[in-house]
């Protein structure tokens, strides 16, 4: 608030003010006052007018400069009425009063939004875990029918239970607090276990896998850190070259505070400018826009979100026709500041 601003909103009752003194001078012109009566009553009204004036500017001016001060340091900018003081003049109680309604009223909504969310999460999860019977069910039956069409039947399931998974992680990426557990895991542990998980589609698309350096101890969540790389090794074998002999390399590196996971495969790579942009919802890139590698864009996504609620660092890099490295950085420290 300015003191220009604040004398333009008082322009009315300034006019009538003004108004009023001139009348008040007229009337003492015609009856034989003395000069000194004449010019001190308009003068000492004017006087205690403007004194009125300056001092509501500074009441007021000094209140909503607090205020804007508070609202600066708070991070929900909505619960500004919760911890703003009471005013002393009476359009700064109306404000408030209306801010407390309006504050009641968004909250409300945020908690209906919020039990809506929920309900739907836990319908997803439900769901989830509903539709992984029949999945196992047929994976059952195919192992006791093997033939070659049972066997593309297979492969076809293995990216359905993929994707199921992706969305069971992603509906609880929000609340990965909720349902993690820091502790210290076996790095190659967690490695083998990707590359069973990835068995059959490694081996169906003659995929050679090289590990090394892999004994290796981190902080981290087993289950959460086998979706992740999961993911990034499904990466590999979906971009993969057509011609030619498709590796993928994974070994650790460690270091003074950390140790870095790396993945390294020798497919398609990643077109120049698009590498950057992997880790955002939805961007699918040019491999991912080809019509056999129809991709969604939540992977690499998912990871990202996923690593940042973790405490751990995720770096990729990629030379298109030459192929892709991703590393994984585990601070060695059972600290973990959850997000």
């Amino acid at each position: 608030m300015n003191f220009t601003s604040f004398i333009k909103d008082k322009i009315l009752p300034m006019s009538l003010m003004l108004f009023g003194i001139i009348t008040i001078e007229i009337f003492l012109l015609i009856y034989p006052f003395g000069v000194f009566i004449k010019i001190y009553i308009p003068l000492i009204v004017l006087s205690l007018y403007s004194i009125s004036i300056f001092i509501e500017y500074i009441q007021k001016r000094n209140y909503y400069k607090n205020v804007y001060q508070i609202l600066g340091q708070l991070p929900e900018k909505y619960l500004i009425a919760e911890v703003m003081s009471p005013p002393n003049f009476f359009e700064g109680k109306i404000l408030k009063e209306i801010i407390e309604q309006i504050d009641k009223s968004s909250l409300e909504n945020v908690n209906q939004y919020k039990y809506l969310m929920e309900d739907y999460k836990e319908y997803i999860e439900m769901w989830i875990h509903e539709i992984k019977i029949p999945i196992a069910t047929s994976k059952m039956i195919i192992e006791n029918n093997k033939m070659e069409i049972t066997k593309s039947i297979d492969e076809e399931l293995d990216k359905v239970e993929n994707y199921v998974e992706q969305a069971l992680y992603y509906a609880r990426s929000n609340t990965v607090e909720k349902d993690y557990y820091i502790k210290k895991c076996s790095l190659k542990e967690i490695v083998n276990e990707v590359i069973l998980k990835n068995k059959t589609a490694l081996i169906g698309e003659k995929i050679t896998i090289h590990t090394h350096d892999l004994d290796a101890i981190v902080h981290t969540d087993s289950k959460w850190t086998v979706f992740i790389l999961n993911q990034i090794i499904q990466n590999s074998i979906k971009y993969r070259k057509i011609e030619g002999q498709s590796e993928i390399e994974i070994y650790s590196k460690a270091g003074k505070e950390n140790i870095t996971l790396h993945m390294k495969d020798n497919g398609m790579g990643i077109k120049s400018g698009e590498a950057t942009r992997v880790f955002e919802k939805g961007f699918t890139g040019t491999n991912g826009r080809m019509l056999r590698k129809k991709s969604t864009g939540i992977g690499l996504y998912l990871c990202k979100k996923l690593c940042d609620k973790l405490g751990m660092g995720i770096e990729l890099v990629s030379t298109q026709d030459e192929g892709t490295e991703v590393k994984f950085v585990f601070p060695n420290s059972s600290y973990i500041d959850m997000k």
